[in-house]
């Protein structure tokens, strides 16, 4: 029987599939695998099922010539902590889960659309901290987001999941940058040829994209000098495809209004600046944080994993 490495906890029912595939050998530890690790995983098992964290770098499979390892199925649609080309090169395939994710990270943007615009979080410290003395016509005026400008970095699944829902349910005008031409964006939405131009013209950027070198900081000074002091910046996305150090000094200095944040450019550290300041909503990459979102990708990578034991072509191969 196939040997499987799952690195993370996962839920019951993903475990169970699993194990009716493979001889599943399952951590407990919730922190991302060491490098050690990462190389003894590569010498003794068949099929890993890692996750974001799990820094599968090209000096990882530089260390094991010959690896017993076939495939890694990446538990996640981002797969930017793996090396794929170099797995490629060490006759290993990577497979992701594309969709599944697709609807709760949506769901997550328009969340912190809401919370920095209309300063949810702000607001909700100010309650149990006890320091709410009621409400007066100018207590707490935060941005009206019905009818505003949604700048979308990234038209992918997952942007055109945020349009819908923030035209179709806040009446907003949408506009985008994406590295090819989309056709169809789901929504009355044009498209921008310069995300300078777009990050002006937004009251909200949210940002969408993949992460990867090609993402590294594209959202940095010059960006955000484009924003407009009164507009918000979401990021849903991967946190280096932020900027941080730029970020902090756009919000010190009042070029933007706010931010919401589910990643970070070095998870979990947050930096102490970002954790300090009240107009930034902070979630702990809640993006698909369901239940029954998480069942989907685990049984797609076990999908994944059940082709390539089967020698059948794989759903969801990245490389």
């Amino acid at each position: 029987m196939a040997r499987l490495l799952i690195t993370r906890p996962m839920p019951g029912r993903v475990l169970a599939e699993a194990r009716a595939l493979a001889d599943v050998t399952a951590r407990e530890s919730t922190a991302p695998m060491s490098e050690a690790e990462m190389v003894q995983a590569l010498r003794d098992f068949d099929v890993i099922l890692p996750t974001l964290g799990d820094m599968f770098r090209a000096e990882i499979f530089a260390a094991v010539p010959q690896p017993r390892a076939r495939l890694l199925a990446n538990f996640g649609a981002g797969y930017n902590h793996i090396d794929a080309e170099a797995a490629r090169a060490a006759g290993i395939a990577v497979t992701n889960t594309p969709g599944a994710v697709t609807d709760a990270t949506a769901d997550i943007a328009l969340t912190l659309m809401l919370m920095t615009c209309r300063r949810a979080g702000e607001g909700e410290r100010l309650v149990r901290a006890g320091r709410w003395q009621g409400w007066y016509p100018t207590e707490m005026l935060g941005l009206h987001m019905s009818g505003k400008r949604l700048g979308l970095v990234g038209m992918g699944r997952i942007g055109k999941a945020i349009a819908r829902r923030a035209h179709f349910g806040f009446g907003m005008e949408v506009a985008f940058c994406n590295r090819s031409a989309v056709a169809d964006a789901g929504v009355p939405a044009r498209q921008l040829p310069a995300l300078g131009d777009l990050a002006a013209w937004a009251d909200v950027l949210v940002v969408a994209v993949p992460g990867g070198p090609a993402t590294r900081h594209l959202i940095g000074a010059e960006v955000l000098a484009a924003m407009r002091p009164h507009a918000h910046l979401v990021n849903i996305a991967r946190g280096d495809v932020v900027d941080e150090t730029a970020l902090i000094a756009a919000l010190r200095e009042g070029r933007i209004a706010g931010a919401g944040l589910d990643v970070y450019e070095h998870e979990p550290q947050v930096p102490q600046a970002l954790r300090g300041m009240e107009n930034v909503t902070l979630l702990p990459h809640l993006g698909t944080a369901a239940l029954e979102v998480r069942e989907a990708m685990g049984l797609m990578a076990v999908e994944n994993i059940r082709a390539c034991l089967s020698g059948a072509p794989l759903p969801n191969g990245v490389n």
